[in-house]
């Protein structure tokens, strides 16, 4: 049976190539060699008889068929790692306070804690989905046990960190007038993105204008779809079909570096919370051509 051939590690590295569209950026992360993750693609459509990517110049998207086994595969290591936990855990129970940032909690993280709440169903979640500002104070006043947000909002050390690259983009049918103002889409003030972001085009000396803000990811999404102007997002929000990635008039893509923080001093319910939700990082290295951003 084909199910027979297809190991967890085959269905890991296919979600993450899947996560992060680059092989080089998987195999970096891994330690194992591009023409090896190569082969075990190979060997994976191989075994459909479907092809599963097509390539990009920004690197590799799944196809129609691709998407239709990536959701089976990351249901599949979620029950696999949900059946670990659940085996070798011990009674946990208590509360436990996490912080997320908004744009942070569109992404990987949500299903890191669904696999939280399965495999610990005695530990009673109280998340928190805010803007990077109100998650740095309610850290301040000891209002989390863990918090997922922009290095620059606390002055603690991260156990982990990582980097969000942000995209210039806007609608497809969009091409904007370098004569005119550059309509911009932007997240609510106070927000570090939209400061860095205003600033990276003074620097260059691009006139604009903030036509469209909210909170809200789904939102400026909607509005970028819309054409109502453009916007910087990290790669899991922009949607290949109904946006495209400016190359010309716009600075470069810039970098945001984000941490989980933590508790020095944190009960055996905290330490399970925090080893569930680093599965869900990305942790990839920062390209050494990026902007270095600052924090939303």
């Amino acid at each position: 049976m084909i199910s027979e051939q297809i190991g967890l590690d085959l269905l890991r590295t296919y979600v993450a190539v899947c996560r992060l569209g680059s092989l080089s950026k998987v195999a970096a992360q891994t330690g194992r060699t591009q023409s090896a993750l190569s082969m075990q693609m190979r060997r994976l459509e191989g075994l459909l008889e479907r092809h599963l990517f097509q390539r990009t110049g920004r690197g590799v998207v799944p196809t129609v068929e691709g998407e239709l086994f990536l959701g089976y595969a990351t249901r599949m290591l979620a029950l696999g790692d949900e059946a670990a936990a659940r085996l070798q855990q011990k009674e946990l129970k208590g509360s436990v306070r996490i912080g997320l940032c908004e744009e942070v909690a569109t992404t990987t993280l949500p299903a890191a804690l669904g696999r939280l709440h399965r495999a610990y169903p005695d530990i009673r979640l109280d998340v928190v989905v805010e803007h990077a500002v109100a998650l740095g104070k309610l850290w301040g006043e000891d209002g989390l046990d863990i918090m997922l947000g922009p290095t620059s909002v606390v002055t603690a050390d991260a156990l982990i960190t990582w980097t969000v690259e942000l995209q210039w983009v806007c609608a497809p049918d969009l091409t904007p007038d370098p004569d005119r103002p550059l309509d911009l889409v932007a997240f609510t003030a106070p927000c570090l993105w939209r400061r860095r972001m205003l600033d990276a085009l003074a620097a260059i000396g691009r006139e604009h204008r903030v036509t469209f803000t909210s909170q809200s990811v789904t939102a400026l999404q909607a509005a970028i779809e819309n054409g109502l102007g453009v916007g910087v997002l990290p790669p899991d929000s922009v949607r290949p079909g109904s946006m495209k990635v400016l190359k010309t008039g716009v600075p470069g893509p810039l970098a945001a570096q984000y941490g989980l923080f933590a508790r020095d001093r944190r009960p055996p319910v905290v330490e399970a919370a925090i080893a569930v939700l680093r599965e869900g990082l990305p942790a990839a290295p920062l390209p050494a051509d990026r902007i270095e951003l600052g924090q939303r």
